[in-house]
């Protein structure tokens, strides 16, 4: 590839996320959105008149076929993600994927393993991954800021939209389920699920998950869309200070707290006593993530570098997802994982 030749993208889907991604990739420097592609066409002529330059079709073997085609991002329903990103490697095509990466661990392990066989680069859209307040909280845990993580919790909660083809686990678990794996650092060991279906029998409305990494820290979900509040919201206890994401604040996406306990020092601790600090709020960068995701999707293929979110990182959130999963089914009785994102 040259490296000032504009990289050549085609988006394959173009119901709901997909026309967010053209949009982006249309208006990258470096990039160009040389197709969009749908089975409706219907849905494609409402698109054309934002696209002028790009060419539509509802044939993915005609975007497969094209030699100048240098990367294809999938935003179709879930079931078809694994089966076109394979056929997109095969076609020796860069493949960026929307989250999850598959509906099981044998298919996005499948996937991960074509593109790297291939040496593509291979990408899942794990946003928050990439969501400046997401690094920055990340960048808090790494410098040992927060002292040791002892706990963390998501709450992504709504009134709707309620999914008939997916519960709560599969349409809100991903988000929360990559930045923790991200936040910690390290793989899940074990987890558990349980749940209910108010709205559409066999359908979880709402997930309470825990998520056990190797080190103790423990992760917990709270994920709804059948709940009075709008919440997209991370916490992370720390042994010194504790630090909150509130993707619904406009300025004050994160919080850090000085606050925790205060050791015993002597034979006199009968009671922990705890500490308030200062409360402080470090500004984040307003760029759009989807901006930031798609950007860096495409410096990885000119780079050759991983992404931060790549076809492992997309495996292992599915490996969790799986595992929940099964749990739910099981009344909540833990699953052991077995370390197939090692």
């Amino acid at each position: 590839m040259n490296a000032d030749a504009p990289i050549d993208v085609a988006v394959v889907g173009m119901s709901y996320w997909g026309p967010n991604l053209a949009r982006n990739f249309d208006r990258l420097e470096g990039a160009r959105l040389r197709w969009a592609c749908d089975l409706d066409a219907g849905l494609l002529d409402r698109h054309r008149s934002a696209f002028p330059l790009t060419t539509f079709t509802t044939s993915f073997d005609e975007v497969l076929a094209d030699p100048e085609t240098d990367a294809v991002a999938i935003a179709t329903p879930v079931p078809t993600h694994a089966r076109l990103a394979l056929a997109a490697i095969a076609a020796g095509k860069h493949v960026f994927v929307e989250k999850p990466l598959a509906l099981s661990t044998s298919d996005a392990r499948a996937v991960a393993e074509a593109a790297e066989a291939a040496g593509v680069t291979c990408m899942v859209d794990h946003l928050l991954v990439l969501h400046p307040a997401v690094t920055k909280v990340k960048e808090l845990v790494d410098s040992g800021h927060l002292g040791d993580v002892h706990y963390l919790y998501g709450n992504r909660l709504n009134l709707g939209i309620v999914r008939k083809d997916e519960n709560a686990l599969w349409s809100l678990g991903p988000h929360d389920i990559s930045v923790m794996l991200h936040i910690v650092g390290e793989p899940a060991v074990e987890v558990s699920a349980t749940g209910a279906s108010y709205l559409q029998e066999g359908v979880e409305d709402v997930v309470f998950g825990r998520i056990l990494f190797r080190s103790g820290t423990i992760g917990h979900l709270h994920l709804s869309w059948l709940d009075p509040h709008k919440m997209r919201r991370m916490t992370v206890i720390g042994s010194d200070r504790m630090v909150v994401f509130d993707d619904m604040e406009s300025e004050r996406k994160v919080t850090v707290y000085d606050k925790g306990h205060v050791p015993r020092t002597g034979d006199y601790g009968e009671y922990i006593q705890v500490r308030s600090g200062d409360i402080f709020s470090p500004k984040i960068d307003s760029a759009e993530p989807l901006k930031l995701v798609c950007q860096h999707f495409l410096d990885c293929i000119r780079s050759g570098e991983a992404p931060i979110a790549d076809g492992w990182a997309g495996l292992a959130t599915v490996e969790v997802l799986q595992a929940m999963d099964t749990s739910l089914a099981n009344s909540g009785r833990p699953v052991t994982l077995e370390g197939a994102s090692a």
